[in-house]
């Protein structure tokens, strides 16, 4: 059973950064699975992605994986030394067209699968229910559903942290 790391905490808390710190004891073999959907038209994103490109190196490899992260990772040749998945909430929001029922399935499958790795994993998440309660139906079920994959991570995980104005909160 592979050790599963879970980071959460709000925007700009540092979870990647350090995702990153904690990954980098792994060597040069990580694996860094973006789950965001490349869309060259949204400069800020661009931006954002070749920043964390940036800060991990060219020593690891940079895996697309916005679908089924578990497979993408088994497809991997030479089998890489750890995996630092960020994020679970980008993974979520490309699915929010799915029935929730369908979407809390497909993530428990992703976790039974990373659990299940050869390697150690980090999964990087948002918590994003600690502002108001959003007018919008959709954001409200969102903010919900990333809550409940945030749990089920988080009881699935030997590891568990709250990063807040860079520094991390150990969990569990």
């Amino acid at each position: 059973m592979a050790e599963l790391i879970f980071l959460t905490g709000p925007t700009r808390s540092g979870k990647s950064r350090r995702a990153v710190e904690i990954a980098q004891a792994w060597g040069d073999g990580v694996v860094f699975v973006a789950t965001y959907r490349s869309d060259a038209n949204d400069a800020e994103m661009v931006e954002r992605i070749g920043r964390h490109r940036a800060e991990r190196g060219t020593a690891w490899r940079t895996l697309e994986a916005p679908a089924d992260i578990v497979q993408s990772l088994a497809g991997l040749w030479p089998k890489p030394s750890g995996a630092l998945i960020d994020s679970m909430t980008l993974w979520l929001a490309d699915r929010l067209d799915q029935d929730d029922g369908n979407l809390i399935a497909a993530w428990d499958r992703q976790l039974d699968g990373l659990c299940a790795a050869p390697h150690p994993v980090i999964v990087v998440g948002d918590e994003v229910g600690w502002g108001p309660v959003p007018m919008d139906r959709e954001l409200r079920r969102f903010r919900d559903l990333a809550g409940m994959l945030g749990q089920r991570t988080a009881s699935r995980a030997s590891e568990a942290w709250l990063m807040v104005a860079g520094c991390g909160v150990r969990l569990k």
